[in-house]
């Protein structure tokens, strides 16, 4: 099944033109552990390579830009994210490939707009490209990307991932002194209760 209306041939040469060197890498190394992730839980290996390639598309747009094609396109985008224009790129990102690669697989969208700081009650397959991008291996730091890695395997393995890319997040927002989303700590508190029950 095809989930863009281009090859992935396509992709990689629009890709290769609208990101930098190191973005590219990321994009690639993302779109492989999605892949690898996916086949480990039972996910569709293809549907998930191709929201790895896709999930960073916007990530290289001026903040002027992303700020312009959300205010004009109308997104649903909080006003607390608005506040760090490092994560503006994900809902951008899933309207570039509705719009621009013709992705209709809503949940392919959804992976793509909530990989940077999650939601609650987030599907297996959302997990997993909030996961891969998070720890693929050609440009993520092993010092943050291992302690990840090193808790999927097992019962509950997604989500004791996704409780530990938190911890690691929350932690490096306080030692930044920068400002934590309330959704973060939400979906913290939620994981810590899913991980204990279970």
């Amino acid at each position: 099944m095809n989930y863009t209306k281009v090859s992935n041939e396509e992709l990689l040469i629009w890709l290769r033109n609208n990101l930098n060197d190191e973005r590219y890498e990321h994009s690639l190394g993302t779109a492989e552990m999605a892949k690898k992730l996916a086949e480990d839980y039972s996910q569709n290996p293809e549907r998930a390579y191709v929201a790895g390639l896709l999930h960073d598309c916007a990530k290289c747009f001026s903040t002027e830009k992303l700020l312009e094609i959300i205010d004009k396109n109308n997104l649903d985008v909080d006003p607390i994210e608005k506040m760090n224009y490092k994560t503006l790129h994900a809902p951008v990102s899933a309207y570039v490939a509705k719009i621009e690669f013709g992705v209709t697989d809503e949940e392919i969208l959804s992976a793509i707009r909530w990989h940077t700081i999650g939601k609650l009650n987030m599907s297996d397959f959302e997990k997993i490209i909030y996961l891969a991008d998070k720890i693929e291996i050609r440009t993520r730091e092993p010092e943050y990307a291992e302690p990840i890695r090193e808790v999927l395997t097992g019962q509950n393995g997604l989500d004791k991932a996704m409780l530990q890319s938190y911890k690691l997040t929350i932690k490096s927002l306080v030692d930044r002194n920068l400002k934590i989303c309330p959704m973060t700590i939400d979906i913290y508190n939620h994981l810590e209760d899913v991980i204990n029950v279970n």
